[in-house]
This record gives structure tokens, C-alpha cells and sequence, in this order.
């Protein structure tokens, strides 16, 4: 059966405010090419009293306060005259009713019935969508719970400071007079080191990669903590041990050469390793890229615990690594990324605080992100819908012949 959705209205929604009307530089950090693309994601409420109206009126009052994101992008990454023009013109903002119930389409849980591109925002005409820092739907279902499609440029704000905005309008639109947590600007805090000259453009080459939804037991994860903390005397943490099964059941499933090295690559908040910026507040990209690297065989052949390790060596450089970075002292730029079928990239959506966000009638029941692009194996970790516990791990890491394989190596966790 198929269910459709219905756009009732499409338009900018601009500060409630007058705000200054300036420019914005950004960060180094911010100004990475790879940045530059839209994340989309769904957020998923059971409850709801005029929620399109309600979130409307408050997203125009959380744009007082963050009123980049009432602006527009100028110039091209990764250039250093690129920046936020704080116009004033508004977030593309959308109203749709859907004519069925959330139960009707499972709560949107995967597979989901309804496409995501009907309940994501499509931008108005001549609307150039990288240029928009952001773009929102809120889709109204006749059960009274709705969901906001979110669609972010990664380049004004990193997965943390994306929360931080929705928390902000949702601050609003239970009616507190400001946003809890205020905004601070800060690019001016984030390091920036001497360039090197500019390498080769990067390739995107264009894998056939399939999606894949494993659902992981919390007591599994138990089970291998405790087997690390015996054979290590340390602490492992959920994200180490589904991202080493995740890159071992890749690498197992992909046959690569024993000898050929694999990687796993994510991206790790080091707001922490900058005691300049304030303690909350920042909304802006401060992450460093960690990597673990190994032999395909030597990824094939350890044990579970094993691999976690090598993830643990890895986040243990973190540290040491960025403040090299900070002063220059590199000599490949770390941002600059390879894509190629021997390289994982992982994101965490399980502590971003998109979870936590109240607009008046509870936190949502789940958030679906979308961070899938066609040159880049990507396994993303995020909570499954409530009631269910433990961590979803949502992949398009594998082409088609290699699917079956890698749904076994998933099964198992031992």
C-alpha cells in the first residue's frame, strides 16, 4: 500500500527580529570541501498539537538568536574569502499532512513505506539547496504525530551544534522566553594552521553500494566490553565495540589481499582539547578525523577484541594528533579524505542530543539519518526506535556482491 503526503505550504521563514546584517567568516575547519553537502535526517514524534504552526513561529524566534542560519553561503570551499552572508532571508520551511496514521507506516521504521524525499523539504524554485544553511518540513499525520524532515549544510554546523539549533527552537516553542543554551559564533577560536600547498582535487569514484540495517543487543555489547576489560584491564565503549564488528565483517565480506590495508575513519569532537572555547554555546565544526588502519588479514583474522583494540589505539592518538595539527606540525592535510573500497567511514548519532529535543510533547520516539552519497562506504550508529534497546548500525558499505556475505558476518557477534 502506498501512502502519500501533501505539501499544504512552502515559504522562507525569516527572523521575528531585526539582526545585524553582516558577514561571517568561518573556520578552517568549516571551509573542508567534504563539508560542503546536506545532511538529511527524520525526526519522529507520536504527539503533537499544531505542530507545523507551533514550530514555525518558534524556528522564526530561535533565528533571532541564530541568525546565521537565516543567511546564505558565498563563495566556494575550500577558499578563505568563503563565508556566511546574514541576510535575513530565512529557512526554506514546509507544511505537509500525511493521510494516514504513524502506525499505518510502522512509525517509519526501516524499511520505511513512505519515501524520505516526500517527507523532506524540496527547495523552491531557483533555490540553490548548498547555498540554504537549512531547510525544514514538518509532515502532520492524522494520528496527531508528526515529523520533522531536516535537511543541514554540514559546513555552518557539525552534528552537535545541528542539535544545539533544534534544541533552541524547541526551547522557544514550549514557550520559555530564550533558548537555554546561547549561541556563540567562536570560528575565530578554532585553529588555524599554515596551509599546505594544494594537493590534487579529490577523486569520488561511484560504488553500487547497498543498504543494510543490523540491530544489536545491548548484552551482546556487554558481553564484549567484558571480554576487553579481562583481556586488556580497560574499558571499551559501545560505539569501539559496533564499529569493530561493522569494519571486520566489511573487510571479511569485501576479499581484499591479505596484504592490502583497510581503514576505518570517523570523526571525533575535540571541543574538549580547546579550552578557549566556552563550555557550551559553539555550534560550529570542531572535529578532528581518527583512523585505524591495518592489514585486510590482520582485520580478518583477530578476534573481536582484537580489532576493538585497534580502534582504541587509534582514539588514544587523538589528543597528540590534534594539537600537531593545531601548529602546523603535519604533513598531510587530515581532512583531506580517500575514497576508495578499502575505506569505512563511520558516524555516531547515539550522543549528539537530537534524542533529548522536546518541542512540547515529548522527545522523539527515533531519529533516521540519511548520510549516504554514492563514492563513500558509510556505517552510521544511532539509537533504535524506542521501545527497543541496544544501537542500530545502518550501512551502505557493500556492493551487491558482496551483500549476502556481509548480512552473515553481521548476524553473528562472536
Amino acid at each position: 500500500m502506498g501512502f502519500s503526503v501533501n505539501r499544504i505550504t512552502q515559504s522562507l521563514v525569516r527572523p521575528a527580529e531585526p539582526t545585524p546584517i553582516v558577514s561571517e567568516s568561518l573556520s578552517v575547519i568549516d571551509r573542508v570541501p567534504g563539508l560542503r553537502h546536506t545532511v538529511r535526517s527524520l525526526h519522529v514524534f507520536e504527539h503533537g498539537k499544531e505542530p507545523a504552526s507551533v514550530i514555525r513561529s518558534a524556528l522564526s524566534k530561535a533565528l533571532v538568536w541564530y541568525y546565521p542560519f537565516a543567511g546564505r553561503f558565498v563563495g566556494s570551499v575550500p577558499d578563505e574569502d568563503v563565508h556566511v552572508a546574514c541576510t535575513g532571508e530565512g529557512v526554506w520551511f514546509v507544511k505537509a499532512e500525511a493521510g494516514c496514521t504513524l502506525e499505518d507506516v510502522n512509525k517509519l521504521d526501516h524499511p520505511l513505506v513512505v519515501s524520505e524525499d516526500e517527507l523532506l523539504p524540496q527547495p523552491g524554485p531557483n533555490m540553490d539547496p548548498l547555498s540554504m544553511p537549512a531547510m525544514m518540513q514538518v509532515t502532520e499525520f492524522t494520528c496527531g504525530g508528526f515529523v520533522i524532515g531536516l535537511i543541514a549544510v554540514h559546513t555552518l554546523a557539525d552534528g552537535l551544534g545541528a542539535a544545539q539549533f533544534l534544541h533552541a527552537i524547541a526551547d522557544l516553542a514550549r514557550g520559555l522566553p530564550e533558548p537555554i543554551v546561547k549561541p556563540v559564533w567562536g570560528r575565530e577560536l578554532i585553529p588555524n594552521p599554515p596551509k599546505l600547498p594544494p594537493g590534487p582535487p579529490p577523486v569520488f569514484p561511484s560504488f553500487n553500494l547497498q543498504q543494510h540495517i543490523s540491530d544489536v543487543d545491548s548484552t551482546d555489547v556487554a558481553r564484549v566490553k567484558a571480554q576487553y576489560l579481562e583481556s586488556t584491564g580497560h574499558y571499551c565503549s559501545t560505539f569501539d565495540v559496533c564499529i569493530a564488528k561493522t569494519w571486520q565483517a566489511r573487510t571479511q565480506s569485501i576479499g581484499l589481499h591479505p596484504e592490502k590495508p583497510v581503514h576505518v575513519c570517523f570523526f571525533a569532537s575535540t571541543r574538549h582539547l580547546l579550552p578557549v572555547l566556552p563550555k557550551e554555546g559553539f555550534y560550529g565544526n570542531c572535529f578532528y578525523t581518527v583512523t585505524a588502519t591495518a592489514t585486510s588479514g590482520a582485520v580478518t583474522s583477530a578476534k573481536l577484541i582484537e580489532v576493538v583494540k585497534m580502534i582504541r589505539d587509534a582514539k588514544a592518538k587523538l589528543p597528540g594528533d590534534f594539537a600537531k595539527w593545531a601548529v602546523g606540525d603535519f604533513n598531510k592535510d587530515p581532512y583531506e579524505l580517500t575514497f576508495d573500497y578499502s575505506s569505512l567511514f563511520v558516524s555516531d548519532w547515539t550522543r549528539l542530543g537530537f534524542l533529548e529535543v522536546d518541542y512540547g510533547w515529548g522527545p522523539p520516539s527515533h531519529v533516521v539519518p540519511f548520510q549516504y552519497v554514492h563514492f563513500m562506504a558509510v556505517a552510521i550508529l544511532a539509537p533504535p526506535p524506542a521501545p527497543k534497546k541496544g544501537t542500530r548500525i545502518m550501512t551502505q558499505c557493500v556492493e551487491k556482491e558482496h551483500l549476502s556475505t556481509f548480512k552473515d558476518e553481521m548476524k553473528s557477534f562472536f
